[in-house]
């Protein structure tokens, strides 16, 4: 089924690469008017010209307040309304619970939920003017099963999570026409993931072991694996699933204690 969000405004956080730009390419592809954010301009400014169709870059810090205002209401005023928001700009960063900083810990808050908050609570207003829409944020696997070297990464997902149900219910309440739910993936192939694991093994945080990552290569998500359940997520075919903690992870979250 083609062209499910023809006449739909989306927004898509951290879409200059990895999964927001696969999210956002596969959005555009099915109809919608997609407007990609990222504080790194020069890539997001190419990644909306790789896409095409009318796709939008705005420059945009997810943990600044006065970012998602400006962005709003650009929205507002240039295309009338919003139907989709996927938060998925993220950071992360390797340090196990004695080894983290109070600096670190609160810059991945920042950046991993607090931005989640903000682009709900200013989003939200516009999306019930708009008839409703789908809010799809990204959490992770590690919001499920321990991450000893991502005990910040790991907590702000799960306040992700948290908020989300949330969310569902005060949407649910208000009968609003909205719905919200978290996606878990495990590992993904993108950029971010294969700068970080190249800088835990020439910290010596991690050994390589070839057979270990053929194993986990089977399990391991491409972005356009995390898009599809997006589209699926932003789409009418979920129009009655809200508050759900969607894994997309080949079961590697349940199975890992049994390895």
């Amino acid at each position: 089924m083609a062209n499910r969000l023809t006449g739909r405004v989306a927004i898509v956080t951290g879409a200059a690469r990895g999964v927001g730009f696969a999210d956002a390419s596969l959005l555009s592809s099915e109809g919608a008017q997609v407007i990609l954010t990222d504080v790194n301009e020069a890539l997001g400014v190419e990644a909306a010209e790789k896409i095409g169709n009318g796709a939008k870059f705005f420059r945009h810090d997810v943990s600044s307040e006065a970012d998602w205002k400006s962005l709003i209401a650009m929205v507002d005023e240039q295309f009338g309304g919003l139907n989709v928001l996927v938060n998925n700009a993220a950071i992360l960063q390797a340090a196990d619970i004695v080894n983290e900083t109070l600096e670190g810990w609160q810059r991945i808050q920042r950046v991993n939920s607090d931005s989640v908050f903000l682009g709900m609570k200013h989003a939200i207003p516009l999306m019930e003017r708009t008839g409703g829409g789908s809010i799809i944020n990204m959490s992770s696997s590690a919001a499920i099963s321990g991450q000893s070297m991502f005990p910040a990464y790991s907590a702000s997902k799960a306040a992700i999570c948290g908020l989300t149900r949330s969310v569902a219910v005060y949407c649910h309440q208000k009968k609003n026409n909205i719905r919200c739910n978290t996606i878990h993936p495990d590992g993904i192939m993108t950029p971010m993931m294969m700068e970080i694991g190249q800088k835990m093994a020439e910290d010596g945080l991690v050994a390589v072991d070839p057979v270990k990552a053929e194993q986990a290569a089977s399990y391991t998500c491409a972005p356009e694996d995390v898009a599809a359940v997006v589209l699926f997520l932003a789409s009418d075919d979920s129009k009655r699933i809200s508050g759900i903690q969607l894994p997309v992870d080949s079961s590697s979250t349940i199975t890992a204690p049994y390895q």
